[in-house]
């Protein structure tokens, strides 16, 4: 995992907080100073827990376990949709339902009937229907698709959430500590880390700062799932051998049952060929005497 640079940060625009006027002072140990009016983030504390949020994605990753990625604000909803997209992770980037994490049961039922709908669709009974019943079940599916579509493979509860933005996702926040999910922010210079079990300090409002951030992150989700499937491989390699290795022993007892059985009948073989030959070597003997 490439560690990300100062300059790379301050490129991106990490650094840049909000006026000092709407600064929440729990942001205090991650503010650097403050330039015209504006709060300066502290760079070198972005990159330390930056690192330290990768690293624990990572893991969770190579666990197998689901991270959902929320971000519904329009700077950050497409950014985070096609980075998150690639390594197969669950994303919100519609308005968040309220209960989609403590109202589990209900989201999952959402998603089902969105499964139904397209059943339907292959089998042809969408066919049988009216226009007008039809279209209604057309808008069904599209509502359904655009808040739940992201989440459809989200089978159980996330054992992890990343945020963007805590303030915006405020809802997203509560429902995550009241059920002690693990949560993951970008905290800009108005938001309180303290909810946050991996706080970020940096711009939540600039594409190019979100971008950076989904990068390293998703880039440590990819490590986690290559790890993973690393460790499968290696898994079912030594399991094959061992199998192979049980195999083996079983058959070769077998064989030497077999030889068991047959060496005594060679060997009394062995021990009349040998008489024999003495037999014949001592009438000679006898016959030159003569």
């Amino acid at each position: 995992m490439e560690k990300t640079t100062f300059e790379q940060m301050l490129q991106a625009g990490v650094h840049f907080g909000h006026l000092k006027r709407k600064w929440n002072p729990h942001m205090a140990p991650y503010i650097f100073t403050e330039k015209k009016g504006i709060h300066i983030i502290d760079l070198h504390k972005t990159g330390v827990k930056l690192e330290e949020a990768a690293a624990a994605m990572k893991q969770i990753a190579k666990s197998g376990k689901k991270i959902l990625f929320v971000a519904t604000k329009k700077q950050a909803k497409e950014i985070v949709a096609d980075r998150v997209k690639a390594v197969g992770m669950p994303y919100v980037t519609e308005r968040w339902s309220g209960g989609m994490l403590t109202n589990f049961a209900t989201i999952r039922k959402g998603v089902r009937k969105m499964s139904q709908i397209d059943k339907m669709e292959q089998d042809g009974t969408l066919n049988t229907m009216s226009k007008r019943e039809r279209l209604q079940v057309s808008r069904q599916r599209a509502k359904l698709e655009k808040n739940l579509g992201s989440i459809s493979d989200l089978t159980r509860i996330p054992s992890a959430i990343f945020i963007v933005d805590v303030v915006k996702e405020n809802i997203a926040l509560a429902e995550a500590r009241k059920l002690g999910i693990p949560v993951f922010a970008m905290v800009d210079t108005n938001s309180d880390p303290r909810p946050v079990d991996f706080p970020i300090p940096a711009n939540d409002d600039a594409s190019r700062s979100i971008g950076l951030v989904l990068d390293v992150l998703v880039q440590a989700v990819a490590e986690g799932l290559q790890d993973r499937k690393a460790d499968k491989d290696q898994a079912d390699a030594q399991a094959a051998a061992k199998k192979a290795k049980a195999e083996a022993a079983k058959a070769a007892p077998e064989v030497s049952e077999e030889a068991a059985a047959e060496a005594p009948v060679a060997a009394e073989e062995v021990v009349a060929v040998e008489a024999k030959t003495e037999a014949k070597t001592e009438d000679k003997a006898d016959e030159k005497k003569a």
